[in-house]
């Protein structure tokens, strides 16, 4: 790429805004286009606005220089152009997709209107907008639902329940936030959620929204058993924003797929963050999109060497509650497998509870509950992969030693 080409970027999350900041610091600026009206924000600390811990002005982005706000209707790709709702065409050498991720509605009898909109007290919990919706509906006493139980359900029902509201979560799976935490782990989860007043529901699957005038008045489960319900939070997962890809023909998958040059299957195009595919893996998280954003700035900045070869990334949640903050976090393979060496430390009085998983002498996972002092230690033993001493002392000093973070 050589330095008077245009980048345009669509999308101003994380990785969209991080992109185009480092390719101004490397003298190679970029366009930024988002459909948002807010200005470009941390999706990640949403629940800490909607918990009111933090106004919105606290978790904006730094701005960009270059950022028109619109909506991307196409790409003709043959063309080199994107066209925007308002009619305007933008020219680009080199398109960035950071298009994100839409939040995942399930297919619930009365979740939506005649005109395919949510019900007025239904939420999904993804934008700006969403939490700005939820923080004006809900007030001390408020009757409030959440569906799914992963790591967004989890921090909207404790941000809920911190506003005063009578908070239920039901989640369809056997445990919280089952695709990064253990049993036990997820066993702390739940005791922290009952003590900020959250009803906690397991194996429960919601079957029907019930409205009246337009207005949702009850959450029914698949056994006939009906919550009473102000609001209703959906947070069933998301799912990659592909649909621009698709439509200019773009090899898409569960995202887009991209190469180790972050290159889609068009030499022009490459996407970053939520909607890219690399490897056959889709991160869904804010360390691997800056990773990303990282490595293709350099790319497109003239680094030929530059290559971006995957993240192990690290899952990281602060519950902040009435009293104390009750934090952990997850790496890597957090179950077992036969053969498999498991170390775990656990402390019912303080809530704490530390395990790691070893294979073939390597650290291959782990979960940390309170006090993590060892995370970082434990992290980049994980991350360098590197054979672990077999008498096993280090890594019980590892386990025990606060001083690692």
């Amino acid at each position: 790429m050589t330095s008077n080409e245009r980048v345009v970027v669509i999308g101003t999350g994380l990785a969209g805004v991080r992109l185009a900041r480092r390719l101004g610091e490397l003298g190679t600026p970029a366009l930024l286009i988002g459909e948002e009206e807010h200005r470009p924000y941390n999706r990640v600390l949403l629940a800490e606005v909607l918990a009111g811990r933090y106004s919105p002005e606290v978790i904006a982005l730094p701005a960009p220089a270059e950022l028109t706000r619109g909506r991307v209707t196409g790409i003709d790709r043959d063309a080199r152009t994107v066209a925007c709702a308002d009619g305007s065409v933008i020219a680009y050498d080199r398109l960035v997709l950071a298009t994100g991720s839409n939040p995942v509605l399930p297919p619930l009898r009365g979740l939506f209107t005649e005109n395919h909109q949510l019900p007025e007290g239904v939420h999904a919990f993804r934008t700006m907008d969403d939490c700005l919706g939820l923080s004006k509906a809900v007030r001390p006493g408020a009757r409030a639902v959440v569906i799914g139980g992963g790591l967004l359900g989890v921090s909207a029902a404790r941000a809920l329940a911190l506003r005063g509201a009578q908070v239920v979560l039901a989640q369809q799976s056997e445990r919280l936030m089952e695709r990064q935490l253990d049993p036990a782990a997820s066993k702390l989860v739940k005791r922290h959620l009952t003590d900020l007043g959250v009803e906690v529901h397991t194996e429960c699957r919601v079957r029907d929204v019930r409205c009246v005038g337009g207005a949702v008045r009850s959450v029914e489960m698949a056994d006939g058993y009906a919550l009473d319900a102000d609001l209703v939070v959906v947070a069933c997962g998301v799912r990659p924003r592909v649909g621009l890809a698709q439509a200019a023909g773009l090899d898409v998958r569960k995202g887009v797929v991209v190469d180790d040059e972050l290159r889609t299957s068009d030499p022009y195009i490459h996407a970053i963050g939520d909607c890219a595919q690399h490897d056959g893996v889709l991160y869904g998280l804010a360390t691997p999109a800056l990773e990303q954003a990282d490595a293709l700035a350099e790319s497109l900045a003239g680094d030929a060497t530059a290559r971006y070869t995957g993240t192990r990334s690290l899952t990281r949640l602060t519950l902040t509650g009435h009293d104390s903050p009750f934090d952990l976090a997850a790496f890597g393979e957090t179950e077992a497998l036969p053969g498999d060496d498991v170390v775990q430390l656990a402390d019912a009085t303080r809530g704490t509870y530390r395990k790691v998983v070893v294979r073939d002498d390597r650290l291959v996972g782990g979960v940390l509950v309170g006090e993590l002092g060892t995370v970082g230690a434990l992290a980049r033993a994980w991350e360098g992969a590197e054979p672990l001493p077999s008498d096993g002392g280090p890594l019980l000093h590892l386990l025990t030693n606060d001083g690692g973070s």
